[in-house]
């Protein structure tokens, strides 16, 4: 005899709503903040590298650029590292939030020369919207109307030079005028499973540390370990994060020959 079990409409939604505000600060203090610590898509990463260095050559701002993919995989993480390689600021938001143009205007007039824009679930933006935003991305300019009936005036606002970086995770549902004025597109596709392993291990490495010294975990990776860094404590390799032959003599400790002998090389 089967037995007909009901789910509570509130079990079901704290099963489905499982992130907190503690766990959204807690996933934004792990990004990475440079490309060189970005783990995996090494075909988007090496191109983006390419693109970056071109713009910072030329000292102008990025194209506009599209990353599509599933979701999860790093497309709010690389917008954020363009902003921070670009040492501009940037301003995230999502399609559905954008319900009006004159939403918009107020975003776009507050981007200061080489910021950047950033539109997560961009294929959710409304047709009137959409269109609005086209002389944005093409001239860096908008037309919008004050007043009505006889006394309507249209107005021409200059803006600054912008990179607006839309996220999506169904490229199909973009219309063809706002695919195309994009210059630079990357698609990110699922991770291999070695890459998941060092994700994951920097970030466990990063929290436990953060638990030892109590101290926030953001605070690790800002201040803590550049430090450790400068001072030659701690090196970058492909394995993650590793002290050098220097920390080990500082605490006493002794250090793998092999290890020693990579570091002169």
């Amino acid at each position: 005899m089967k037995e007909n079990i009901k789910r509570s409409p509130t079990r079901e939604k704290l099963i489905v709503n499982q992130e907190t505000d503690e766990d959204l600060i807690l996933n934004i203090s792990l990004r990475p903040s440079k490309l060189t610590d970005f783990v995996g898509q090494k075909d988007a990463v090496e191109n983006l590298k390419v693109s970056l260095t071109a713009a910072q050559k030329r000292n102008e701002p990025m194209e506009h650029t599209l990353l599509s993919g599933p979701p999860g995989l790093g497309k709010t993480s690389l917008a954020h590292i363009i902003a921070n390689e670009m040492n501009t600021k940037i301003t995230a938001t999502s399609g559905p939030a954008i319900e009006r143009a004159g939403d918009l205007i107020g975003i776009l007039t507050n981007l200061g020369e080489g910021d950047i824009l950033f539109i997560d679930e961009i294929h959710r933006l409304s047709k009137t919207v959409e269109e609005f935003i086209y002389p944005a991305m093409e001239n860096f300019e908008i037309d919008f109307v004050i007043d009505k009936g006889p006394y309507a005036k249209t107005i021409k606002f200059n803006l600054k030079r912008f990179t607006l970086i839309g996220a999506t995770t169904r490229a199909g549902l973009l219309t063809a005028p706002l695919r195309s004025r994009f210059g630079i597109f990357y698609y990110l596709d699922f991770y291999e499973t070695a890459d998941l392993v060092k994700i994951i291990t920097r970030s466990a490495k990063i929290q436990s540390i953060s638990a030892t010294l109590n101290e926030e975990p953001d605070t690790i990776v800002d201040i803590v370990e550049p430090f450790l860094l400068k001072a030659g404590l701690l090196k970058r390799t492909p394995r993650g994060r590793e002290l050098t032959a220097k920390a080990y003599e500082h605490m006493g400790l002794v250090h793998n020959t092999e290890e020693k002998q990579k570091e002169m090389f």
